[in-house]
């Protein structure tokens, strides 16, 4: 397996058919409009590789907040169906870790469905722990994915 590092959209384009795993609705174009957005903002993302298959996929980006300084979020994570409790995900976030503390973060973060609860107990199992709320108002749920 090879673990690497996606910048480039025809990169990142070419794992929908994983990236449908977690969003089905989602389309090609609205894909590549989304990420044509993310990229300027520091999006990019991790993948695992077996035999130049994608098997295991995260976006991430850094930014800054006033209660922490740099931090590095987890966004869009998902394994391959048939390739999870593999290890997969621990070779994801343990390449996040080591990305995130040499860009000098201070923390990780990342949101998952109140009603995910394999992917709850995944991120406990890696160290991570709920630290608040995170508040949602649908104003359009025909815009979502």
């Amino acid at each position: 397996m090879e673990i690497k590092e996606l910048t480039t959209l025809a990169e990142m384009t070419s794992q929908l058919e994983l990236i449908r795993q977690l969003y089905p609705k989602m389309t090609f174009q609205k894909y590549e409009s989304f990420l044509k957005e993310m990229i300027p903002h520091k999006y990019t993302q991790i993948a695992v590789f077996d035999n130049n298959k994608c098997i295991g996929i995260t976006g991430c980006w850094f930014s800054t907040k006033l209660w922490s300084g740099k931090y590095l979020e987890i966004d869009n994570f998902v394994v391959d169906e048939a390739h999870r409790s593999q290890g997969i995900g621990k070779m994801l976030t343990d390449f996040i870790e080591q990305k995130a503390l040499a860009l000098g973060c201070t923390n990780i973060v990342l949101d998952a469905f109140t009603t995910n609860f394999k992917a709850h107990r995944f991120y406990y199992n890696q160290g991570y722990a709920p630290k608040g709320f995170h508040f949602v108002k649908i104003l359009d749920k025909d815009g979502l994915t």
